[in-house]
């Protein structure tokens, strides 16, 4: 196996990624994408079928460690992003996850009710969460160095929704039920959820994880009020509660509220590096509502994959327009990539993000690396 260098630094050339959620001078946009391992790859579906179950692929390092670097094989990416699932916490914490291709996650011991929620514990993520940690050892070993790894975990709120609904939702009625007859409950929840999640998060970096993405899937159901009380107060606990530095520099977090648009000013707000950005909210207005306190991902439709290549290379260059000049942009769909998306059309995106980026990289006296706007 390759072996990375011993303080944990990723050579020049290879933090584009990196530099970029910092804000700092790139050559050329960087560009990863959400759910960019999975089932739209014949190579993951031939993996997943030798595993035997989703859940022995993401609890098996060396599964999990191959199909993290499968796209990264096909594509250009400026980023891996660890395989796992954000339910790997709740399972944990004794709910007894289990994975239906046609049913979604399901929980065996949802929670419902106050004494439930008091049973609850904060796992030690190097004992009940040691597979995760030991992929993420894996991964930074086979990538030597050339690609940086992004870990990740799920938001409290958006987890909670799945430990109280049991599995996933469309009305969310039982979690918005304990919210506004229970909300003390439901803070109590929240409270675990939120150690849980920056204690793992906490192991992932120290494993080696040299970004860190939180997914808040659901904050976008909440009334605003409820949004910053049930969600948004928590991420930023979180955010708060990790250790930001390893192996001499910065690592990056990024927040991520699918839907929140109407937020991104407190999410600017939260302490966070980068706030991600999903296809309803135009690029260049949000650069604006965020000053510059921020970098900004995305944030390009999922579906414009299923377009032909040329339209690709349109919508690419239109979200490129719409950031404009200068640093803090990553290029990334505003959610993951579809199921029966053609691997080539994804090719073709991050082609078109390095090819139309670099010129507008480039500062007045030729020299390449962009400068903050």
């Amino acid at each position: 196996m390759n072996v990375s260098p011993a303080d944990g630094r990723i050579p020049s050339g290879s933090d584009r990624l990196l530099r970029a959620l910092l804000r700092q001078p790139v050559d050329m946009t960087p560009v990863w994408a959400m759910r960019q391992a999975g089932r739209y790859l014949p190579e993951y579906r031939e993996v997943r079928e030798r595993a035997g179950s989703f859940m022995r692929l993401c609890t098996t390092p060396e599964l999990a460690c191959e199909v993290t670097l499968q796209p990264l094989r096909r594509f250009h990416l400026d980023a891996a992003i660890l395989f796992s699932d954000i339910l790997t916490v709740p399972d944990a914490m004794g709910l007894g996850l289990r994975m239906s291709e046609k049913e979604g996650p399901q929980f065996e011991r949802p929670l419902r009710t106050a004494a439930d929620v008091a049973r609850l514990g904060v796992p030690d993520p190097e004992d009940s969460l040691r597979y995760v940690l030991d992929a993420v050892r894996l991964i930074r070993r086979e990538l030597a160095g050339r690609t940086p790894l992004i870990g990740f975990a799920g938001s409290p709120w958006t987890l909670a929704t799945y430990m109280v609904e049991g599995g996933s939702s469309k009305e969310f009625g039982r979690i918005k039920g304990m919210m506004y007859a229970d909300p003390a409950t439901l803070h109590r929840l929240l409270d675990v959820n939120t150690r849980a999640v920056t204690a793992y998060l906490g192991a992932q970096i120290e494993a080696g994880a040299q970004a860190i993405m939180l997914f808040d899937t659901w904050g976008g159901v909440l009334t605003p009020r409820d949004y910053r009380g049930f969600s948004l107060h928590y991420m930023r606990q979180v955010v708060a509660g990790l250790k930001r530095e390893a192996g001499g520099r910065r690592v990056p977090v990024i927040l991520f509220t699918k839907g929140g648009g109407a937020w991104l000013e407190e999410l600017a707000a939260s302490g966070c590096d980068a706030v991600g950005v999903d296809w309803t909210t135009d690029l260049s207005d949000a650069r604006r509502r965020v000053g510059g306190q921020v970098a900004l991902q995305g944030n390009m439709d999922p579906s414009v994959l299923h377009a032909p290549p040329g339209r690709i290379r349109q919508e690419v260059q239109t979200i490129l327009d719409s950031y404009g000049p200068g640093a803090g942009h990553v290029f990334n769909l505003g959610h993951g990539v579809h199921q029966h998306t053609d691997p080539g059309h994804l090719a073709v995106m991050v082609d078109a993000v390095h090819e139309l980026s670099a010129r507008i990289h480039v500062t007045g006296d030729g020299k390449a690396g962009a400068r903050d706007a």
